[in-house]
């Protein structure tokens, strides 16, 4: 079978995804994860839209192997350069450039006429080959361009070094019949169009992103872009594990193959959600919670007799693995280790160690600790070296007949704080409490509760999304004190705000960096 390259910007066009932003500690860690699953490149982010972006390519760059690692770059010169800066050093890299090719683009964004689009759409691809001959050029909203400027435009990329072609359904507007045609065009009008890797960037605005990108893979493209879980801007991107799932479950269809380690699958997805947040609908294909579960009992009798009666892949092959190993109370730090390894995460000693002593604290108040607890419990702890504040204690009293009170004391940039407060209720005193030792004027603009599993002692998941200065984040937090969740999560997501630029600090390049 012919291979495909997978072209993974869970932690570019991902990251744009509202909510979805990652630490450089966090974008390293998910890197990392993606380099085990085996995708071919990572683009890293867009060195030149920010400082913290500058520095997540640079790690990543220098500290994951295997993977090619790119950068985003506009077709300017200074973002190429920074690009370059960022990556020069690195053993596996490229850099992306990208200008838009529409009608509506050219003039309403860019302003240039189509000579003019052509001529940057040159010079950013010779400049980038002077740094790597891994160049890839992107024609921004190609399925809503002109097909015959695209070949016009694509081989002009050609001439000037580009190795690798993509065409982006950038607002998710194409079909699959209109998306192969498209790219049986140019391969067949293209310069040297057998000598190049054409690739494609679908969104998902009209649900169409992974059936667009297996339609492209049919007519001849060699790589697709996609996101774990789908994320990305607006409706998100192509999804990862669909279309790998798609080309496994169906070879004898597409005869195409990819380098991607299926079984990681799973845990790239349940890492992913939890370091943003952002949370897998039940119901979503390949590693949504109902993926594998069947409730109807003509399904389970099915299923009993023969798994493919209604299972047309198997849990274990894309990572979720049956395991009746009960965790608790007696259970020791290996067992521990080998569950947090199937769940995806790979821990260090230091982190394992502080894993397994809140793993004990809690299985002293609950009589069996679950999946999704282990997963809170590592995600509580994903704190990175500079975390303004910390959570020490916090202490609420309420009731019938009085005002809630809340007393909190927190570590604030190594300094111990302590402060009392009150409220409508408990989670609101203990809110306004932190609100007034942080001296952080933000607003809670969304809160929600659920339980992580069942029962009395089912530790309280906590989602909060708080603005301030026009940055919107989300932060997360899990206990079995409800109040204490809250607390956590409201300083989670305080945390992800200090670490963001101000805004008069936000680099105008943002706004450009939808492909």
């Amino acid at each position: 079978m012919e291979k495909i390259r997978i072209f993974d910007t869970t932690l570019r066009d991902g990251e744009q995804s509202p909510g979805c932003s990652m630490s450089i500690d966090e974008k390293l860690m998910m890197a990392k994860q993606l380099a085990r699953l085996g995708v071919n490149t990572i683009e890293a982010g867009f060195a030149n839209s920010s400082q913290g972006d500058f520095e997540s390519v640079q790690m990543i760059g220098h500290e994951v192997e295997g993977p090619m690692i790119v950068s985003l770059a506009r077709a300017r010169k200074d973002d190429i350069d920074r690009a370059a800066e960022a990556l020069r050093d690195a053993k596996n890299w490229g850099i992306h450039t990208f200008i838009a090719s529409s009608p509506l683009h050219m003039k309403y964004k860019l302003n240039l006429e189509p000579d003019a689009v052509l001529k940057k759409a040159i010079q950013a691809v010779e400049h980038a080959r002077q740094y790597t001959n891994n160049v890839e050029f992107s024609a921004e909203d190609a399925t809503r361009s002109d097909p015959a400027f695209l070949v016009e435009l694509f081989s002009a990329a050609v001439r000037a070094g580009a190795t690798i072609l993509n065409v982006p359904d950038t607002v998710g507007y194409t079909m699959p019949e209109e998306m192969h045609q498209l790219i049986t065009r140019l391969k067949n009008e293209v310069y040297r169009a057998d000598e190049i890797i054409f690739s494609v960037h679908c969104h998902n605005d009209l649900g169409m992103a992974v059936s667009n990108s297996l339609a492209a893979l049919r007519a001849g493209a060699r790589q697709v872009e996609c996101t774990v879980n789908g994320i990305g801007e607006r409706a998100g991107n192509a999804a990862m594990e669909e279309i790998v799932m798609a080309l496994n479950t169906r070879q004898q269809l597409y005869n195409l193959d990819c380098d991607v380690t299926s079984e990681q699958l799973f845990p790239a997805s349940r890492l992913l959600t939890k370091i943003t947040g952002s949370v897998v609908q039940a119901n979503k294909a390949i590693v949504g919670a109902n993926a594998f579960a069947h409730e109807a009992g003509i399904h389970q009798d099915g299923v009993l007799k023969h798994a493919l009666t209604y299972e047309i892949m198997t849990p274990q092959s894309v990572g979720i693995k049956t395991n009746n190993l009960v965790l608790g109370k007696h259970s020791g730090r290996h067992a521990l280790s080998d569950r947090l390894e199937t769940l995806g995460f790979h821990l260090e000693e230091e982190e394992l160690n502080r894993v397994f002593v809140d793993f004990k604290r809690l299985a002293d108040r609950k009589k069996e600790v679950f999946d999704e607890d282990l997963e809170a419990l590592v995600s509580q702890g994903m704190r990175v070296s500079n975390d303004h504040y910390v959570l020490k204690s916090i202490t609420v009293s309420s009731g019938t007949h009085m005002i809630p009170t809340a007393t909190v004391v927190m570590e604030i940039d190594g300094e111990i704080k302590k402060e009392a407060g009150f409220g409508d209720g408990p989670v609101d005193a203990a809110l306004n409490t932190i609100r007034d030792l942080t001296h952080f004027d933000c607003q809670l603009t969304a809160y929600s509760v659920k339980s992580i599993t069942g029962g009395t002692d089912a530790q309280g998941q906590v989602s909060v999304t708080i603005e301030h200065n026009g940055r919107t984040t989300t932060g997360r937090g899990a206990d079995t004190d409800i109040v204490v969740a809250s607390a956590l999560a409201f300083i989670n997501g305080i945390n992800r705000l200090s670490r963001m630029p101000h805004m008069h600090e936000k680099s105008s390049s943002k706004s450009f960096q939808g492909v």
